[in-house]
């Protein structure tokens, strides 16, 4: 037993310091330095809400819409973060790989949990935000990290499969980037979801299938508004199977990712 045990402890040891030195090596160089990591997502949100409140009108019938697209804005930066990052590490890390021998999912995990750090960081800025916006503290915000927790499993296991796919297929990253544009406009972050139930309550329980808009749709329900389309207020009782469908697809994603970067991963030193 001593010796997994001492394995452990060098796993957790080296997951702790490339956790640190990715977060740190994120923004050497730069003037501002880790402000960063909060004017990102911030610089982001004054676009989009000046472009769609302002000259587009969106959201006038959401309360607190200043706040409800924030979260979603800061939410939807984590996951294209936790994404790029996780599904290059191992790329990135190739000469590490080479040298030494130790799980590889480590580099992976440790890449995600860098914007797990901003993410930590910028949901801060949001409560302080709330606050100043009027919104009441509730019990449901308890359930924040619980839905954040969903999403960042639903990331790591993208990064896993996309991951050990991209070491042999560098187009990987290409691919995904365009996968992740196209995932903009098609989950409702910058737009209120009731714009699509007024048009076809179909497309919109559509829409709530997906992991992401389910979580940003959660999220919203719990900080910022109980008016927010969730997929449990939104699917009838008598359709319950379909509620889970989110989440089932976290899990399948996880699982799948998992077991392929594991099959891939003894190879991974001769590839990069």
């Amino acid at each position: 037993m001593a010796i997994p045990n001492f394995l452990y402890k060098n796993n957790r040891v080296l997951l702790k310091e490339l956790t640190k030195t990715d977060f740190k090596l994120r923004y050497q160089g730069s003037v501002l330095g880790y402000l960063w990591a909060l004017l990102r997502p911030l610089m982001m949100f004054a676009i989009l809400y000046i472009v769609f409140t302002k000259l587009m009108r969106f959201g006038d019938s959401i309360p607190h819409y200043p706040v409800y697209l924030l979260v979603g804005t800061t939410l939807w930066s984590f996951f294209t973060e936790c994404t790029n990052q996780g599904i290059q590490a191992i790329i990135q890390r190739g000469e590490l790989i080479r040298k030494i021998c130790f799980p590889k999912y480590i580099v992976v995990v440790s890449a995600t949990l860098t914007a797990v750090i901003n993410l930590a960081i910028n949901l801060v800025v949001v409560v302080i935000f709330a606050l100043i916006n009027g919104i009441t503290p509730s019990w449901t915000w308890l359930l924040v990290p619980v839905l954040v927790l969903e999403l960042y499993v639903l990331a790591l296991g993208i990064s896993f499969l996309l991951g050990a796919i991209n070491v042999k297929y560098r187009d990987i990253t290409s691919i995904w980037d365009v996968c992740i544009q196209a995932l903009f406009y098609a989950i409702p972050i910058i737009y209120p979801l009731t714009m699509i139930a007024e048009t076809s309550e179909t497309a919109a329980k559509v829409l709530l299938m997906n992991p992401i808009a389910q979580i940003i749709q959660d999220i919203r329900y719990c900080l910022v508004t109980d008016q927010s389309i969730t997929v449990w207020n939104y699917v009838g009782s008598e359709h319950f199977f379909w509620k889970l469908v989110p989440i089932a697809i976290v899990v399948i994603v996880l699982i799948w990712g998992s077991w392929y970067f594991r099959k891939k991963s003894k190879k991974f030193a001769e590839e990069i």
